[in-house]
């Protein structure tokens, strides 16, 4: 894989890993740092399922305002060109993937790495693991699409206490809440989450990628709008190699064997 300042990357038979590469700093993201993963994403080379991991025992602590943003001149603009340039379109670009998503998150996810934990398909967390929106104790606002993706995942009471108090969640409590997939203890973190990512790339990846595609758009629609959606995606999944494949699987009582065709 190309070479990052930032970030690791590798495959894994069919799983993209990504991993946050800062462990000194807590894996703080510089602008720098969202660059690279969405370089990264902009040729899957085939994988079927992208992992976000990290080294050391944070997943990411948030951006790095001392050493990624307050480099002289207005802060003010440093950080809405950060957030337009590089922040926003990662985001995004992760939203636009046609296959699915897994992070693996161990101790802090605060800021924007939160936004980027939350925005797999699957967040699993380590038993050390606690998500933190902290900005209102720096008089700021969340962003990375916390906005938006918080009220949607755990409602608008919950969202406010993130955003309003700026205390921590611990992964225990995100998972009562129905923010992330499953909290398993640190050891077997970054197994589980290879594992599931491992699963994903094995399954049918059009219709994963259709699935993806119909969750984020039923979010912005209304529901006769959502099914007119599903049947137009249904129709085009019933073209697939996979289809076939899996109603052949059906009717022999065996495992199907998808090949994301």
């Amino acid at each position: 894989m190309s070479a990052f300042e930032t970030i690791l990357t590798a495959r894994d038979g069919d799983v993209l890993t990504i991993t946050l590469n800062r462990p000194d700093r807590l894996n703080a993201a510089p602008p720098e740092m969202f660059t690279e993963i969405r370089a990264a994403l902009a040729d899957l080379g085939g994988a079927r399922a992208v992992l976000f991991a990290s080294t050391g025992r944070a997943f990411c602590s948030g951006a790095d305002l001392a050493g990624g943003l307050d480099r002289g001149g207005d802060p003010a603009e440093a950080t809405h060109q950060a957030l337009s340039t590089a922040y926003n379109p990662t985001m995004q670009a992760i939203a636009r993937l046609d296959v699915p998503v897994v992070s693996a998150v161990r101790g802090p996810a605060a800021g924007i790495g939160c936004s980027l934990a939350l925005a797999a398909d699957f967040c699993v967390a380590s038993d050390t693991a606690y998500f933190l929106q902290a900005f209102v104790n720096i008089g700021l606002v969340p962003d990375g699409g916390a906005s938006w993706m918080l009220p949607r995942l755990i409602g608008k009471a919950r969202a406010a206490e993130m955003m309003m108090l700026g205390e921590r969640v611990p992964a225990q409590t995100a998972l009562d809440w129905g923010m992330i997939h499953k909290v398993v203890p640190d050891q077997e973190l970054d197994e589980a989450a290879r594992a599931l990512a491992m699963r994903l790339a094995a399954g049918p990846t059009r219709a994963l990628g259709a699935m993806r595609r119909a969750l984020i758009g039923a979010l912005e629609t209304d529901y006769a709008a959502a099914m007119a959606a599903e049947a137009d995606a249904q129709r085009d999944m019933r073209r697939t190699q996979d289809s076939v494949e899996g109603g052949m699987a059906f009717l022999a009582k065996r495992r199907p064997a998808f090949t994301g065709r």
